[in-house]
């Protein structure tokens, strides 16, 4: 990892693929991940790990499946939030945003269940495929 100061900035025009986080810097034995995100994403759930999410650009959108049912949680630029291990969530982004999530290093982005998952995404990594 790089002993100088990232620029998200930079670090976000650097390329322009939605839902394929780039690792900015690791901290740990975690990995510091921004992403492009648009439209949405699928149904996932991370069975040993919390999901952290920063809205650096735009908003988000968390839907979550709970024992007392389903709800979305609102993320508007500059909010946090933590979807609990366990807790089946998909991301929506109504209009294209920038995030930061906070993961253990090697977190499948599509988590460990997960729906189908469509074909310009590959399924081991959860990233965009080139097109």
């Amino acid at each position: 990892m790089s002993s100088e100061p990232i620029s998200l900035s930079k670090a976000l025009t650097s390329f322009d693929a939605l839902w394929s986080p780039r690792i900015v810097t690791r901290v740990n034995n975690y990995d510091v991940r921004i992403a492009k995100v648009e439209g949405q994403h699928v149904w996932h759930v991370h069975d040993d790990t919390d999901e952290f999410f920063l809205v650096l650009d735009g908003e988000l959108h968390i839907s979550l499946r709970e024992p007392d049912g389903e709800r979305t949680v609102l993320l508007p630029k500059g909010a946090v939030f933590t979807v609990p291990r366990g807790t089946e969530h998909k991301p929506y982004a109504p209009s294209r945003a920038a995030i930061l999530m906070f993961e253990p290093t090697g977190t499948p982005t599509v988590g460990d269940r997960h729906d189908d998952i469509p074909e310009h995404v590959d399924s081991t990594t959860g990233h965009a495929l080139s097109t």
